[in-house]
């Protein structure tokens, strides 16, 4: 039976929390003395002086009506990979516990993992991309604290069958983690959804992609609120700055523009599913929910060094497990796609 408080490091759960001046007060008032912040402003057209709403309450609040969860179930954090650290500092006592994840997938599960001493333990995707469920059952030991999981994957395009996901989250009490990241580009119905249904569940999703915002840095986590509550323990005092958040506010105001645009690139990553096939250098594309393509090609590190003798520049994933030979190609504007399948 999952038991959350069984799940957190000691230290973790006795924290107490650094106190923000922001913290603590909140409201309006005519003159801030509290912070140590510069009185006299900034150099800048728009002052930068004051420091930043810590929980970021009117970024959530927009993104509850959005994503149809309240805003104590959101966590932001500086990318999505600061939601990874922080999770991994959340449950994993470092040297004693590991985590699961299931390759080939998002490089900085383990990255994260390594860097916080946390054993990684690899339960390879099926030959079509696929959980291995059996493998993964006998994989999770007594120290298994959290599985990752990529849906549409990373580097592979395709979504887990939701069949395989949901018999891991009933029958797995640690913290499942799914990485939502492509998401929007996908028919596939977000996760987001069965939080109530599944207390030990954790999705991530990103304004990078579909949204755009790459550059902003700002990740999302959606769980139960005393996961939240945990994650809040552990992040930076101030963590999305006032810029990153001002300019988020504004983009979630444009919800049909970003909509339109994900209608263009899904239609641009059909054309190229479907143009990619005919050229011989082409050996297989593989089916995509995503904003990119993992194209089998013959002589992969060849094939990336003459497209970038050309300016284009592809990702090559010929070195990672069921990968061989392939290139991840990103979806571009229609204009790009033309000049890749012409060099191509």
């Amino acid at each position: 039976m999952f038991n959350l408080s069984d799940l957190i490091r000691p230290n973790i759960r006795d924290l107490v929390p650094y106190s923000s001046a922001r913290d603590e007060f909140k409201g309006e008032a005519r003159i801030f003395l509290d912070a140590n912040e510069n009185s006299l402003g900034s150099p800048l057209t728009k002052w930068y002086n004051r420091y930043p709403d810590p929980m970021q309450w009117a970024v959530k609040e927009k993104l509850s009506v959005i994503k149809g969860v309240a805003p104590q179930n959101i966590f932001l954090g500086n990318g999505s990979d600061e939601c990874i650290d922080i999770l991994l500092r959340a449950f994993c006592e470092p040297a004693v516990d590991n985590i699961i994840i299931v390759p080939p997938t998002y490089g900085m599960y383990e990255v994260s993992a390594n860097i916080n001493n946390v054993k990684v333990k690899k339960v390879p995707l099926t030959a079509g991309f696929q959980l291995d469920l059996p493998a993964l059952e006998e994989a999770v030991d007594d120290n298994t604290k959290m599985i990752f999981l990529c849906s549409p994957n990373n580097p592979t395009g395709n979504s887990l069958i939701r069949e395989d996901v949901e018999m891991l989250l009933n029958n797995y009490f640690g913290i499942v983690v799914m990485d939502e990241a492509y998401i929007n580009f996908s028919r596939q119905r977000s996760y987001v959804q069965e939080l109530e249904d599944y207390p030990n569940l954790v999705v991530l999703q990103t304004l990078s992609k579909a949204w755009g915002l790459a550059a902003l840095r700002v990740g999302m986590a959606f769980a139960s609120e005393s996961i939240i509550n945990v994650m809040n323990k552990i992040k930076p005092p101030y963590n999305i700055n006032q810029a990153s958040q001002e300019l988020a506010l504004k983009a979630l105001d444009e919800v049909n523009q970003v909509n339109e645009m994900i209608r263009v690139l899904v239609q641009e990553r059909t054309r190229l599913e479907q143009e990619l096939p005919n050229l011989p250098v082409v050996e297989h594309v593989y089916p995509s929910d995503a904003n990119f393509l993992l194209v089998k090609v013959k002589d992969a590190k060849g094939l990336y060094q003459k497209l970038l003798n050309k300016g284009i520049v592809v990702r090559d994933r010929s070195n990672v497990i069921l990968c061989d030979d392939c290139l991840r190609i990103t979806v571009g504007t229609e204009k790009e796609n033309t000049e890749l399948l012409d060099a191509l």
